[in-house]
């Protein structure tokens, strides 16, 4: 599904960005994946994608 129609940004390209480079915010999310810079009609859906993305990855654990 497109989630960002001025730039032609789906779903699955939100959620490949966000598993490859693990952003934090969703300003980080936007060097890597070009969202939100247009009418900005797709950034409610675009943090959805990113949060419930991230709360799916599993936790890194330190190993000392």
């Amino acid at each position: 599904m497109y989630v960002c129609l001025c730039n032609g940004v789906s779903d699955k390209k939100i959620r490949q960005a966000v598993r490859q480079f693990h952003p934090q915010s969703f300003q980080q999310l936007r060097k890597f994946v070009p969202v939100g810079n247009q009418c900005g009609k797709c950034v409610r859906a675009a943090r959805e994608i990113m949060q419930n993305e991230l709360t799916q990855m599993p936790e890194y654990q330190e190993i000392a």
